[in-house]
């Protein structure tokens, strides 16, 4: 993904070039630390500094642009003078500067709990070249990130998400965790719609899940008149559970809730597998984007798990035990969405045809979606979603409020590898359309109130009996199901087009023997021919 320099190179490859150019001989592990965290310094100044200016230009109405809680009330963290960027910008050169930045890191985790053992607090420490320190400040200080159109953006998750990558990528590991992309995450949650109850996780990563979640319920409060009590709503409304293993990244989750005022008491670190932190937790949504395809999971110690009700998931591929985690800790009214390889929907090895059978007949999938390829930095293996959901009769959803027809005994299939633009040479995102288009779906085929009426549309979507699903041998690939795309009527009559299409085909092969012709001609000129 490093690619070359130039015009082509995206935003985020670019500034991982230069990133990349200060780490020198430092170890890309200990590099993570050192450059994600100086981010995030950067993007709660961005936003600090945003607010600051606004507030100066009121002071004369009574505004205090030195008292924390007008920062407060807005879920803007209150940055002490020693932790703004202007002042570490100013010292970048000087070689005290990396205790100044820990001195910065300390000041803020003094004056905001929420983030009390969160940023890191090493940079002081001799092995770190201060030159290059100061450099990658430099660097970092022509980057906005936390100002209010870079998180409309999400530049940061961006940032993030890329940089996690290459990281990965340098420190030799394949595959392992990496930023969801926020068109995926809000796909999963404007399919599931969260708007109360219980929101599970477990592998957060940064976290994106909880916060696009958060965001749905306050952009429908505001919808429904709520107004500026939206977002305190959305965090009245949904409590958060999550688990992450990577420390660093569990860091990163904490931080990116704490940004927005959301509760990440519940966000615990560790291994979902090995050390559930969450054992007891039925939850009414989860959303997840588990790592695919692991290896090295430790399946072969969990051979007796309570959790694999519909199998044992094979020691090589956690796919399915991530299925079945899911399942475990779904209430009984729950639903859950969550990405896996595409391997998933028809893989039969070592045991996981049997898993996804037993799934089926239990009646727990819901509905199957096939994403367009390259949505992803950090893989290039082919993705889909899942849906699943505990109680498919027709009652009352995840939540309370509303209730969905009878749903047993059927699976929606969509597929959806055909939508989603180019938005560089490699990368792929589904527009505002192509989700509402998929949910919307789901959502009519639920039967949920003011949704429309489903009807099947060949080539994209196809409610299927089981029956039908046991006829292809329990695969839920949704091209197996959905045919293929009506073709447009021209309205030129078959014999006609059939006429003239021969004609054409005559036309040209006459026309290519001409040119054999000629060309022969030629060669024999030039003492090539017979």
């Amino acid at each position: 993904m490093t690619g070359s320099t130039g015009s082509n190179v995206g935003y985020e490859a670019q500034l991982w070039q230069m990133a990349d150019a200060l780490r020198g001989s430092m170890d890309a592990a200990e590099y993570k630390h050192v450059c994600l965290g100086l981010l995030f310094l950067k993007y709660i100044s961005d936003a600090f500094e945003e607010k600051h200016a606004a507030l100066l230009a009121e002071q004369a109405e009574g505004a205090d642009p030195e008292d924390p809680d007008e920062y407060r009330a807005l879920s803007i963290f209150w940055v002490p003078p020693e932790a703004r960027w202007p002042h570490l910008k100013a010292q970048a050169r000087q070689s005290t500067i990396g205790q100044l930045v820990d001195d910065a890191m300390a000041g803020i985790e003094r004056d905001n709990p929420a983030l009390k053992g969160v940023l890191p607090k090493d940079y002081a420490r001799p092995a770190l070249d201060k030159q290059r320190l100061g450099q990658l400040i430099d660097m970092i200080s022509n980057i906005k990130v936390g100002d209010e159109a870079s998180r409309a953006k999400d530049v940061l998750g961006r940032v993030y998400e890329y940089f996690l990558s290459q990281f990965a990528s340098a420190e030799g590991k394949k595959g392992g965790e990496f930023y969801t992309p926020r068109c995926v995450v809000k796909l999963l949650v404007e399919m599931l719609e969260p708007y109360r109850g219980r929101v599970y996780d477990p592998c957060c990563g940064s976290s994106g899940m909880f916060v696009q979640s958060v965001e749905f319920i306050r952009a429908h409060a505001k919808g429904n008149g709520h107004g500026l009590n939206a977002g305190a709503k959305a965090r009245a409304d949904i409590s958060i559970y999550g688990q992450e293993s990577n420390y660093t990244t569990w860091r990163l989750a904490r931080m990116n809730l704490a940004i927005r005022g959301i509760d990440s008491g519940q966000i615990a670190h560790g291994d979902t597998f090995q050390n559930d932190r969450h054992p007891d937790l039925r939850a009414d949504f989860i959303l997840a984007n588990p790592p695919f395809n692991i290896s090295d999971w430790g399946g072969e110690r969990l051979r007796d798990d309570k959790r694999w009700h519909y199998g044992t998931p094979p020691p090589g591929n956690a796919n399915f035990a991530w299925v079945q985690h899911i399942v475990h800790h779904l209430a009984p009214a729950g639903v859950a969405g969550f990405v896996l390889a595409n391997g998933s929907m028809s893989s039969n090895q070592s045991g996981e045809g049997e898993i996804r059978r037993n799934l089926i007949e239990a009646d727990l999938v819901d509905c199957m979606v096939a994403l367009p390829g390259q949505l992803f930095y950090s893989t290039q293996i082919p993705a889909c979603l899942w849906f699943l959901a505990r109680d498919r009769r027709n009652g009352t959803r995840a939540g309370g409020e509303s209730r969905f027809r009878d749903r047993r005994g059927k699976v929606l299939f969509i597929d959806a590898r055909k939508l989603g633009p180019l938005v560089d040479r490699t990368h792929r995102e589904l527009t505002d359309e192509d989700i509402a288009r998929i949910a919307n779906t789901y959502h009519a085929w639920r039967g949920e109130k003011d949704a429309g009426e489903y009807a099947d549309v060949p080539g994209f979507c196809k409610s299927a009996q089981l029956d039908e699903v046991r006829k292809h041998g329990h695969v839920l690939t949704p091209g197996r199901y959905v045919g293929a795309e009506a073709q447009e009527d021209d309205g030129e009559p078959f014999q006609e087009k059939m006429r003239r299409l021969t004609a054409t085909l005559r036309e040209q092969q006459a026309e290519a023997a001409k040119l054999d012709a000629a060309i022969a001609a030629n060669l024999k000129e030039l003492g090539y021919g017979g």
